[in-house]
């Protein structure tokens, strides 16, 4: 039998920032004509890894070999030039371009640029994989299934024949992750090698021909999907067996804690982003939101916390403690803070909006604290305590509590800011994307701190993407798709497709 030359063949790759290892002897084989999963929890080195691959970083150790040769990369154009596109979490576009405009720029063309004929050469990328795509549609209007498609589609415009997906289907719907999975199945036809890292077990097992794991930045293998399991990958991540379940109680002594009604919201623009959305969240349940990304979900968070205007509607919360009815329309982001309504919104930007990087995790769970009356520097013992605990209880990948957040993954970041609210023990805690990015281990391990805050009585709003997560772990699910509500659905006897339409849902009632 023929034996083929790996696609990408790494030996030995080692990688260190500071003294935080980052990569360690890692050997990697992607094959040509196959679907690679990388796996690994957070802080394993699976970006860090594929960076190197793609000319982001270079490698301290170790060698690259592509087809079988020796591989200098010092920059993504070093990358292209081996014919490796990379297609990261944060898409690389210009917004008040077109698709076509961004698809071609920066590619050297002798003579006068044609765009004309350059959009025919577009066309025939698109049609040989599948892909849908208005060439003339502008970046900032599009859809973030849109704006990847452009991403994907600039890459193989530049020749390439590796592909480097990171966390691709993290805010698509299922309809959208079955189209990019049929285009991804259309490459691999065509020799393409597709390397993907993703969180996502059910989409490893249904995409990828092979997995291979990565553990604190060492490879423990590689298997055939065919020949594995959920469990059996999990384990392998993690070092350990590992329970996947969502315990998900009944609801018990469930009150009205949050009336929302009529609530209407325009952006700075003037659009409408949220029309006429009605709701009521109970205590010791979990109301679960899903939609599109940018469908308003962010928008009515922030409308409850105290930190979006307003133009119409009524936000009733009844506290608890004093027996009285409250309208948080009156209140101030802090007021509504010290009733016991807390918003965990875990953005995009986690450090720009959620924590300060310079600053060390004592200080990010000080800030807190900071506007109490008392002085902070004074008091750093309770903080560190707290500190410690999420440290622990979430498994942080820290040396100690003294370092800077920004010296931490995103994932773990990410557990910093969501052990902060939750350990506020609040009376309403609504949370948007808490495990975004999340490896498997540490995203069940918030689960069960939602339903553990949700069995003391507090009534969690939860904000996510991953519908099977939702169907698991919510009691009810409101759908939103263009700022409006198209459906609230009990999870118990829902499905993920009944969810995606109305996710998709258009010609509702004029507001």
């Amino acid at each position: 039998m023929e034996t083929t030359v790996p696609a990408i063949e790494l030996r030995g790759i080692c990688k260190y920032f500071g003294k935080i290892v980052a990569n360690k002897n890692v050997n990697l084989i992607v094959e040509k004509g196959e679907i690679l999963s990388i796996l690994g929890e957070n802080g394993s080195g699976k970006t860090t890894l594929m960076n190197m691959i793609a000319g982001i970083y270079q490698p301290d150790d170790g060698m690259i070999y592509i087809n079988g040769q020796e591989a200098s990369i010092h920059s993504p154009k070093d990358a292209f030039s081996y014919k490796i596109g990379m297609i990261h979490q944060h898409f690389k576009l210009i917004d008040v371009f077109s698709a076509a405009e961004n698809i071609v720029l920066g590619i050297k063309e002798k003579g006068k640029y044609d765009l004309k004929k350059e959009k025919e050469s577009i066309r025939t990328i698109c049609d040989k994989y599948g892909f849908i795509i208005d060439l003339d549609k502008k970046i900032y209007s599009m859809s973030v299934s849109e704006k990847q498609t452009v991403e994907i589609v600039k890459v193989l415009y530049r020749g390439a024949d590796i592909l480097i997906l990171d966390e691709p289907t993290a805010v698509l719907t299922p309809q959208e992750t079955v189209k990019l999975f049929d285009v991804m199945r259309a490459m691999k036809k065509d020799g393409k090698s597709i390397v993907i890292i993703t969180h996502k077990l059910n989409e490893v097992m249904e995409i990828s021909d092979r997995v291979a794991v990565l553990r604190k930045g060492e490879s423990v293998g590689s298997v055939l999907t065919k020949d594995t399991n959920p469990e059996e990958l999990t384990a392998l991540m993690v070092g350990k067996k590992v329970e996947l379940n969502i315990d998900r109680s009944e609801p018990k002594n469930c009150e009205d804690r949050l009336i929302i009604r009529d609530l209407n919201c325009r952006n700075r623009e003037g659009a409408k982003i949220i029309s006429n959305v009605t709701f009521t969240a109970k205590s010791g349940e979990i109301f679960g939101i899903a939609g599109i990304a940018g469908s308003g979900q962010r928008e009515l968070l922030e409308s409850i916390a105290g930190l979006q205007k307003l133009e119409s509607g009524e936000i009733l919360y009844n506290d608890p403690e004093s027996g009285k009815q409250e309208n948080l329309r009156n209140k101030t982001p802090m007021q509504i803070r010290h009733l016991g309504v807390r918003l965990s919104f875990v953005p995009e930007d986690r450090l720009g909006m959620g924590l300060v990087g310079n600053m060390d995790i004592i200080d990010n769970v000080m800030l807190r604290s900071y506007r109490k009356g008392h002085s902070a520097f004074l008091r750093r013992k309770e903080p560190k305590t707290l500190a410690e605990k999420i440290i622990r209880d979430l498994e942080v990948v820290t040396p100690d509590a003294k370092t800077p957040v920004r010296r931490l993954s995103g994932g773990n970041v990410q557990k910093v800011l969501v052990g902060r609210e939750i350990a506020s023990a609040p009376k309403v805690l609504m949370v948007a994307y808490p495990v975004r990015g999340l490896d498997i281990n540490s995203s069940y391990t918030i689960y069960n701190l939602l339903n553990e805050q949700k069995n003391g009585g507090a009534s969690i709003i939860f904000v996510g993407e991953d519908l099977d997560v939702l169907i698991a772990l919510c009691d009810r699910i409101m759908v939103i798709c263009g700022g409006q509500v198209t459906g609230i659905v009990d999870a118990r006897t829902t499905t993920k497709e009944e969810i995606g339409l109305l996710m998709t849902k258009t010609g509702g009632e004029e507001q």
